[in-house]
């Protein structure tokens, strides 16, 4: 089943954020855009190439109104002490979200079972709560940020012009599609 227009479970996790240890709910989400990039743990091999790419684009999020969170079953001891040991992990600004029951990864369906991790999956959730555009890879496979980014911006932009919609590679400017009959078998 797909979570397109499922709305976010409330949740109440710690994060590690800005040298801090904080709470992170449901209400953060709401009224902004909002992006959870889950991965399976802290100090592995993919997971901190993944992060830094964020953490390098994380000022672009941040300039279109879109907060990223990321997600593991650590602790957000562990996300502390990932931080203070690896020169990527120390770029991170955005809250990394501890979930070591997998609750929040079992609600985005995420979770395995077998071994406690995530796997690695992006979400892009509306300012209503709502998942709109999601991924999900094996946990071998590691994901861009700046296709992430660009997923955010479509969808920005579509939820401001419900009239268009954004072809394959659209980058803000550029031009978009309005649905029509004269346009069915013409792209």
């Amino acid at each position: 089943m797909s979570l397109i227009g499922k709305e976010v479970n409330d949740f109440n996790a710690m994060a590690f954020a800005n040298g801090e240890f904080k709470s992170i709910t449901k209400a953060d989400l709401l009224g902004k855009w909002s992006v959870f990039v889950f991965y399976p743990a802290d100090f592995t091999f993919v997971c901190p190439t993944e992060l830094g790419d964020l953490a390098d684009n994380y000022e672009e999020f941040k300039k279109i109104g879109c907060e990223v969170y990321s997600v593991s079953t650590d602790t957000h001891f562990v996300h502390k002490a990932w931080h203070d040991a690896s020169e990527t992990i120390k770029k991170i600004k955005f809250p990394m979200i501890a979930d070591p029951t997998g609750k929040i990864s079992r609600d985005f369906d995420v979770y395995i079972e077998d071994s406690g991790l995530a796997l690695r999956g992006s979400f892009v959730i509306n300012p209503e709560g709502k998942i709109i555009a999601y991924e999900v890879n094996d946990t071998s496979i590691g994901r861009e940020a700046a296709e992430l980014l660009r997923k955010v911006q479509a969808a920005q932009f579509v939820a401001e012009h419900g009239d268009q919609v954004c072809p394959a590679k659209w980058r803000p400017g550029e031009k978009t599609l309005k649905p029509s009959l004269d346009l069915v078998g013409k792209i």
